[in-house]
């Protein structure tokens, strides 16, 4: 129904990917095409990453580069909701199809996070991101999700929940951080227990319930950064409360917390290895990450 819908109104080539990372080969071909001027995107917030990476595989182009149509298929779809389109795929059609018939886009800018020049990981290859990203605490509770879909479990908000109460138990750096977060031209920050690169606001969804780590985070600017030095049970508490509480005006504050908005470059450090997500995708551990925000790196269709 939904090809139907689209192939209406252009002229169309539907393909389904067959195996993980076959949308990042679709966007890289695409890339390549001297006459795809739009890609679309059915999927989940794994699938629009692997596209974008695929796009931009040799960097952004804002004038060459297909646009990007994104039509929410996942169990969260952060991607989509932060650009405004509705959480349903039949109503995202028909959302994108008016943006196309008034000519309407946005460029955004993307996160690129790589392995840091002079350590163990700079061969790790450069990876782009939608909306967000981290090192430590949270990317743990993606891997854990990660396992149990592999057992077969469903991917649920409640399931994500449970995660983050196992993974809490389990976080050996709780009460002393090891990450060191270092800006170019500042005092290093260090002993964040948690560290969550934004993109956009918000950072996920609790349901249909919008979560603001750094509601400044906008698609306009660079990136946006919080830290959490201390992970006790009475500051989890306190900052989980003011995660589920949080709004456009208001995200976690206190004095183990860290919040920096609009960086275009700085890197995250850890004494020992941690792992690391990006758009909900756990990758492996790292002990250094470098992140660039990248201003007007993609056209949206919106």
């Amino acid at each position: 129904m939904l090809i139907h819908a689209l192939a209406s109104e252009m002229k169309l080539e539907a393909v389904s990917t067959e195996y993980r990372g076959h949308a990042r080969d679709l966007g890289r071909r695409a890339a390549d095409s001297d006459d795809i001027d739009l890609v679309v995107a059915l999927g989940g917030d794994g699938t629009v990453n692997e596209v974008v990476n695929g796009l931009l595989h040799k960097g952004p182009d804002i004038d060459n580069l297909p646009k990007l149509a994104v039509v929410p298929g996942g169990s969260t779809n952060v991607f989509a909701r932060a650009l405004g389109l509705p959480n349903d795929a039949v109503e995202a059609t028909g959302a994108i199809l008016d943006a196309l018939a008034n000519r309407t886009e946005r460029t955004v800018g993307l996160g690129l996070a790589a392995g840091t020049p002079g350590t163990e990981d700079e061969s790790v290859p450069e990876r782009w991101f939608t909306f967000c990203a981290g090192l430590g605490f949270d990317a743990g509770v993606i891997g854990r999700v990660e396992q149990q879909r592999e057992r077969g479990k469903r991917s649920t908000h409640a399931l994500y929940v449970r995660q983050v109460m196992r993974q809490f138990l389990d976080e050996p750096h709780r009460r002393q951080g090891i990450i060191t977060l270092e800006v170019p031209g500042q005092d290093p920050v260090t002993d964040l227990a948690l560290s969550i690169i934004c993109n956009t606001a918000p950072w996920t969804y609790l349901g249909n319930r919008p979560i603001y780590a750094s509601p400044k985070a906008s698609f306009d600017t660079a990136l946006d950064i919080l830290g959490l030095q201390r992970l006790s049970t009475p500051a989890v508490t306190r900052y989980a409360t003011q995660l589920l509480t949080s709004s456009p005006e208001k995200g976690p504050r206190g004095k183990h917390a860290v919040s920096l908005h609009d960086l275009t470059d700085f890197t995250l450090h850890s004494k020992a290895p941690l792992p690391l997500q990006m758009d909900g995708d756990h990758l492996g551990l790292r002990t250094s990450v470098t992140f660039t925000g990248v201003r007007r790196a993609l056209r949206v269709i919106v």
